[in-house]
């Protein structure tokens, strides 16, 4: 009997929740800001919330908080909706923090109303230094004992646009003694003349991110609201608000962020690889863009199990990129067909087959659950095989072709190497085998045993692909870390492109949606750029991890 998985610690606190009658329906949101594309860190966002209401009931919304018109783009709203889908998650209600607007302008009046809340119009220096330290206690704005009347004037004013950027802000009045350096009268609404991709021109103030998401949260009746550990202390501020207002009391956790060997994940550096040229667009396959992983053969099963695996927890930990490759070989291995591509070619001449060509038949995929089926494989004298599989003079242990050295031909014969030709520069050109008739792949009567096997592709019915390499886009663990620009440590190999590869004519009906592996290369996946002309295919990830750790 297998063992029952034990409930991470917001499930236990889901389950409590539940069970004791605190809430009937459980309600989760995915909340990401429109300013850029998502990336694996968010999915194992995503796969928690929506996790969640699957596990339990109840329903997972998406809301978009779109608060600062300056960096949000429609383009992004789409991508993430695309991403969200992808993973194999649906959303109940998509919901934009721009649809509050109103309601969160009249919850700022509330607060002024209150006593709660008040204009300021210091400049962002005077603000900074009445701020105090984490072990200093700030000092009072001189504005903020200024009337209700007159910051609701003031308020209504700056909404109407009788006032520039940075003239004024609202800030919660609160206490500039608290330990917490966020509870120390908190901006809560700014001036920002600029057009939102959704509400136009209507608006010219804009709440804060700390305004408009516990009130968001609180308006659709969200029940347990997850966020990263960033976050922890926003939570005393989260509530203050809510009891304040006297609104329906969503409560916020906090669990930890996914930290990635070799890679970045704040937005803001990812648009700068993105706007300096540094990768081809977000959802280049060395990014860890959702899109990005998705271009590179990544399947939603493979990013979902990884989510898994690393679980959730309380604690910040640095999880290794080979771990999310491991996941995409497992799924892959049972899914991808196998096929033949020769990525470094030299030609292998068969002087005594004498049959033209003839179709030979090849598995597609042994590991699969239904067996995986088989394939025509066209078969003649001239193969095109791996430069690698050939050596003039063949170390120890040398199981492949050599001077008088026997292999087996994947699906085919087993052929023994007689001579070879050089180019002038001494280069090996070609090289001329002859094959044993009677040893035929699934009908082998000639009684010979060999230890290698090597992959090939008929010259006379190959076609030409580029393949394009992807390794680790930094040649540092953790890039973030090290000293000097981030982008110093950008790998100068994280992509290499063979223009002219040879493959199996099959793969000329490649679909975006198929994953292959290419025999002994690794798996790959037919790329976006590919036309009727030109096939491109990526590499999704080799068949082991080959990666060297820097020193």
């Amino acid at each position: 009997m297998s063992e029952e998985k034990s409930l991470n610690f917001i499930e236990e606190i889901v389950e409590n929740d539940l069970n004791s009658g605190k809430y009937e329906t459980l309600v989760t949101r995915f909340p990401p800001e429109p300013n850029g594309y998502l990336h694996i860190g968010h999915a194992k966002a995503i796969c928690l919330n929506f996790g969640l209401t699957q596990k339990y009931g109840g329903y997972t919304n998406l809301r978009f908080d779109d608060t600062n018109p300056v960096t949000e783009k429609t383009e992004y709203v789409n991508s993430q909706q695309e991403d969200i889908r992808w993973l194999g998650f649906n959303w109940k209600n998509e919901l934009y923090a721009s649809d509050y607007f109103d309601e969160l302008y009249g919850f700022a009046v509330k607060l002024i109303e209150k006593g709660l809340a008040y204009v300021d119009e210091s400049s962002a220096d005077e603000i900074a230094a009445l701020k105090g330290t984490p072990t200093e206690p700030g000092q009072d704005s001189p504005y903020r004992n200024r009337s209700i009347e007159e910051n609701l004037d003031i308020f209504t004013k700056m909404k109407n646009g009788e006032f520039a950027d940075g003239a004024y802000i609202l800030r919660a009045k609160i206490d500039m003694a608290s330990p917490n350096m966020l509870m120390r009268d908190p901006i809560i609404y700014r001036i920002k003349h600029a057009e939102h991709h959704r509400t136009g021109n209507k608006w010219c103030i804009y709440p804060m991110y700390d305004f408009a998401h516990g009130q968001s949260d609180s308006i659709e009746n969200i029940t347990h609201s997850i966020c990263t550990l960033e976050y922890v202390s926003h939570r005393e501020l989260y509530d203050w608000f809510i009891e304040k207002l006297e609104i329906f009391p969503s409560k916020q956790y906090e669990f930890a962020r996914l930290n990635l060997t070799s890679t970045v994940m704040s937005k803001r550096k990812l648009l700068q690889l993105v706007n300096e040229n540094l990768v081809n667009g977000w959802d280049d396959p060395r990014m860890p863009t959702i899109s990005g992983l998705r271009r590179r053969g990544f399947t939603p099963k493979s990013v979902r199990e990884f989510c898994e695996r690393i679980g959730i927890a309380k604690r910040e930990n640095l999880i290794e990129l080979s771990l999310l490759e491991f996941c995409i070989r497992e799924d892959l291995n049972k899914t991808a067909n196998r096929v033949m591509a020769v990525l470094d070619p030299i030609k292998l001449v068969i002087t005594n087959y004498e049959k033209g060509t003839e179709d030979l038949i090849g598995e597609n995929n042994p590991e699969a659950e239904d067996g995986g089926g088989t394939r025509v494989i066209p078969f003649s004298n001239e193969l095109w095989i791996e430069r690698e599989d050939f050596m003039e003079v063949p170390a120890k242990k040398w199981f492949r072709l050599a001077p008088g050295a026997m292999v087996r031909l994947k699906f085919a014969y087993i052929v023994k190497c007689e001579d070879f030709v050089k180019d002038e520069n001494g280069n090996v050109t070609e090289i001329h085998c002859t094959y044993i008739p009677e040893s035929k792949s699934g009908n082998d009567t000639s009684g010979i045993n060999v230890k290698g096997t090597i992959h090939w592709v008929s010259a006379a019915h190959a076609k030409t692909a580029e393949i394009r390499l992807y390794d680790r886009l930094f040649t540092s663990e953790t890039p973030d870390a090290e000293e000097g620009d981030f982008k110093d440590y950008l790998n100068p190999e994280s992509l290499t492109v063979l223009p002219n590869v040879y493959i199996e004519p099959a793969l000329a009906d490649a679909d975006l949606e198929s994953r292959y592996q290419f025999i002994r290369k690794g798996y790959f996946c037919l790329d976006r750029d590919s036309t009727v002309n030109k096939l491109v295919f990526n590499r999704t990830v080799t068949l082991k991890d080959t990666f060297k750790k820097p020193n």
